[in-house]
């Protein structure tokens, strides 16, 4: 039987730490299995110049590449001081306005005048990552004035959270929607959409995004966490985006929240992404904290499929290293007998509860018989959702006659995928299945292999035919 094969996924950002053609083919054989390119930065010159290297690397290597388009959306920033910054007390009153003007250490710009028409007395303003907050205590047309409650140094262009605000902006800026259009047209895989407040944020995007792409939401916001279950439906992924999400809520309830939305992503059967300061410290040192293999480890026990690196290699001094280190703690973790135990999920529709039940039947199956792995035949990808999902002990060989499907299926728990003809009769099956199994090492001569798939074949959604094989000697 093949040797053991890490199954949760790592999703790496790209940035000057990690763009060249060489750096990238090292991070893809360390482990990487997503790219992430991150629009907050860089032109789209630089981001087609990396999707071009990434897919010239796929034809190098015969092995599916996955591109994730990170959008920057309506991040809220406060303007200019005459010095450059200031220094706010407790206690002391601090104003926020539409004046283009310098600040200094009475007021300051929004240039946000949707924001200043949300705010209502007794709403908290959080700066610079959360280190300054503020209660607003008056309301007038185009001015806030707010009583300092944690005070600190504050500089030029700051970030500025408002958690109990809900602000009637879009989640894609015009901005957002000139790189969406640009990352379509290079045909990348997923497109993260960032600071989402309903499902009509997510609903709008799908308009834009139709099936050119997967939609990954990034969960960042609390109005966003109170309608999550309304937000996973209408998403094809979700990630636990836990910088501005730390920010804007309490930084003791972020664990729970972690786990709640794993478990909804894994009941809904969509993808889910752990992201932030996972290695963080690897950003300058090139081994990481005790705290921060915990931290990874625990997103294994709590069932993620993916976690992401993003200034650890983006801009970091140890991009390969942080790589190579996040695969060893995943792969520690999963080897770790019963590291992931969660209950059986039940589905009211009739149809996706026959395909999980047949899913459910074949991961059993597989796992009593220490079979070699799964292989499931999908054109849409919702065979091998359903199976991942399980999260067993096996990969599963997702086969797919979409090369589309196949690429988004790499952030997926377990999933190997690959593209290739799909089955025409159960004879084919069988065939395709050996050969495609014993092709990429996931078994070899003498292993059974159990096959999910759905017949008729090719069509989406239909899975109810369960069989096990063994791989025969060539």
């Amino acid at each position: 039987m093949p040797g053991f094969c890490r199954r949760t996924k790592i999703v790496v950002t790209l940035g000057p730490s990690s763009s060249s053609p060489n750096m990238i083919e090292k991070l893809f054989e360390a482990g990487a299995d997503v790219f992430r390119l991150n629009f907050s930065h860089g032109t789209h010159a630089d981001h087609a110049a990396r999707i071009k290297e990434i897919r010239t690397l796929e034809e190098k290597t015969g092995r599916l590449t996955c591109v994730l388009a990170d959008l920057q959306g309506p991040k809220f920033r406060i303007g200019t001081f005459e010095n450059g910054r200031v220094i706010l007390s407790p206690d002391q009153e601090f104003r926020f306005d539409a004046s283009d003007k310098p600040g200094d250490g009475c007021r300051v710009y929004l240039p946000h005048p949707e924001v200043l028409d949300a705010l209502r007395p007794g709403h908290f303003i959080l700066l610079d990552d959360g280190k300054i907050r503020v209660c607003v205590e008056d309301v007038s047309k185009g001015e806030v004035i707010a009583r300092v409650v944690n005070g600190g140094t504050l500089s030029d262009r700051k970030g500025f959270n408002i958690p109990d605000t809900k602000v009637a902006v879009s989640s894609l800026t015009p901005k957002d929607e000139e790189d969406l259009a640009f990352a379509l047209s290079l045909g990348v895989d997923w497109v993260a959409l960032s600071f989402v407040q309903s499902p009509q944020d997510v609903i709008y995007a799908r308009t834009l995004i139709g099936d050119k792409a997967g939609l990954m939401v990034k969960l960042e916001k609390p109005s966003a966490i109170r309608e999550l279950d309304e937000i996973i439906d209408t998403a094809d992924a979700v990630m636990v985006a836990r910088g501005d999400l730390g920010v804007e809520m309490p930084a003791e309830e972020l664990p729970a929240i972690q786990k709640r939305i794993v478990r909804a992503a894994r009941h809904a059967g969509k993808p889910v992404v752990i992201a932030t300061q996972m290695l963080e410290s690897m950003i300058n040192t090139p081994v990481p904290t005790r705290a921060e293999t915990s931290d990874v480890a625990n997103a294994v026990y709590d069932g993620t499929d993916a976690v992401m690196l993003s200034a650890e290699s983006a801009a970091g001094r140890y991009p390969l290293e942080a790589v190579r280190m996040m695969a060893k703690i995943l792969v520690s973790a999963e080897k770790d007998v019963g590291c992931i135990e969660m209950p059986p999920v039940l589905l009211a529709d009739r149809k996706s509860r026959r395909a999980a039940v047949v899913t459910r039947a074949a991961c059993h199956a597989a796992t009593e018989m220490q079979a070699a792995c799964l292989v499931t035949f999908t054109t849409s990808g919702s065979t091998t959702l359903c199976a991942t999902r399980e999260r067993m002990p096996l990969t599963v060989l997702s086969l797919s006659p979409s090369l589309e499907t196949a690429r988004r299926l790499a952030v997926c728990y377990g999933a190997m995928s690959v593209n290739c003809p799909d089955a025409s009769s159960f004879d084919d099956m069988v065939v395709i299945s050996y050969a495609m199994a014993a092709e990429v090492g996931a078994a070899a001569a003498g292993d059974e292999v159990v096959i999910i798939a759905g017949v008729p074949f090719g069509t989406p959604g239909a899975t109810n035919v369960m069989r096990v094989i063994e791989v025969p000697s060539s």
